[in-house]
């Protein structure tokens, strides 16, 4: 299968900043369209088609939230030249006609759009994970963190210690409707496949800077959701050559 790349990351995605990392997102950044658009919406089509439970996850209480997300992205696809949103059905940039499922609204935001969403909704002291469409996972399954909250969902991310959580928790308490945030990871890869689940208990071996073929980053943002007060954290990502990071002298050794 023909690798789904990018040509570039429109952010130094390899500039170290102290964790979580967070930053300001106009919210009319907040999605993005780029060159890879068609293909991984080939792909995300067919994961939805052959391996939807994988993919796809709602917990019934959060239909309603789910519905308001979809409402949301399309008030943002209906600013767009790109988009032709009408009442029931969207044409998107690849020629694709989506039609709009108000009763399966994360398999609907998985056909128009780059971004993987996660919706999370606060249960308590914590922001739980109550659905999502996930079809880029980097090295995570979606199954074992469905139902859980945010110190739950980094297993085992080592980085994520007790301070790292309760400064994420206060980010997610603290987003406001209409001022998203945003930050960015880079993660090297020997394989640009998009869809890459691995479960907690199998974490994958590390890939340096040194040896990486690929990099991968995601642009990952949260926005507060004004109805529901839920919390959207959206994925968009990049894969991209070694050498389109670095530069043809910098192969791997």
């Amino acid at each position: 299968m023909k690798p789904i790349l990018q040509s570039h990351i429109p952010y130094d995605a390899l500039a170290e900043k102290a964790l979580p990392g967070i930053a300001p997102l106009p919210l009319e950044e907040w999605l993005l369209i780029d060159e890879a658009y068609a293909a991984q919406m080939a792909l995300r089509r067919d994961l939805l088609a052959q391996r939807k439970d994988d993919v796809t996850r709602l917990d019934p209480g959060a239909l309603v939230a789910a519905q308001e997300v979809l409402q949301n992205v399309l008030d943002v696809l209906a600013g767009r030249t790109d988009f032709g949103v009408s009442a029931g059905q969207v044409v998107c940039p690849d020629g694709r006609v989506v039609i709009l499922d108000w009763d399966n609204p994360m398999e609907t935001l998985g056909q128009l759009i780059q971004e993987d969403i996660c919706l999370l909704q606060k249960q308590g002291d914590e922001h739980v994970l109550t659905g999502a469409v996930l079809c880029f996972p980097a090295s995570w399954t979606l199954a074992e963190k469905i139902g859980k909250p945010l110190i739950g969902i980094h297993t085992p991310v080592p980085e994520y210690d007790a301070n790292i959580a309760k400064r994420v928790q206060r980010l997610f308490d603290g987003v406001r409707v209409g001022r998203p945030l945003w930050r960015k990871n880079a993660l090297w890869y020997d394989d640009p496949t998009l869809f890459t689940p691995r479960s907690e208990t199998a974490p994958r071996s590390p890939v340096t800077a040194k040896t990486g073929a690929y990099l991968r980053s995601e642009r990952q943002s949260i926005l507060r959701l004004p109805k529901s007060d839920a919390v959207v954290f959206a994925i968009h990502t990049f894969v991209v050559r070694r050498a389109d990071v670095l530069g043809d002298d910098c192969a791997p050794k």
